[in-house]
């Protein structure tokens, strides 16, 4: 299995709340419940307003979903279920479509207001709109002076 994008040998100490979030997702849990088997396409857009994540999610439910920031972290994860076949004993010629449990981590870069962001499932695409907000850390900023 290829090595997953947000791994928790990628953490430093102290993440705890992200190491929590990626322990529940790859745990096995034995051999009936395999950790992540499915990785769903995404791309990360950048404009001077926001940081849009937009993820194809065909099938995908509201309930099976999670969206969380943890520390300039977007993790996104869930479960897709499988397609019902309504067709007994058959036999797949080709089998392209993934389901399961799955996690992507985006690092974001920048400032930006994650109380204000949007999450939005439709048409089985996913779209995370994280505001911008202006940095002020090394901007110049003027300070009004007053007399006595």
């Amino acid at each position: 299995m290829p090595r997953p994008l947000l791994d928790r040998r990628d953490l430093l100490p102290g993440e705890d709340d992200l190491r929590r979030v990626l322990d529940q997702l790859y745990d096995t849990g034995g051999d009936e419940s395999p950790g992540v088997t499915c990785t769903l396409p995404l791309d990360v857009l950048e404009t001077a307003a926001a940081i849009e994540v937009v993820m194809d999610a065909p099938g995908l439910a509201l309930a099976d979903l999670s969206i969380v920031v943890i520390r300039h972290t977007l993790v996104i994860s869930g479960r897709k279920s499988p397609g019902a076949c309504t067709h007994a004993g058959v036999a797949f010629h080709l089998a392209e479509r993934t389901f399961g449990r799955f996690v992507r981590g985006v690092r974001l870069t920048g400032a930006f207001d994650a109380g204000r962001a949007d999450a939005r499932l439709r048409d089985g695409v996913l779209r995370v709109t994280l505001p911008r907000i202006e940095e002020r850390r090394g901007g110049r900023l003027r300070i009004a002076v007053r007399g006595a």
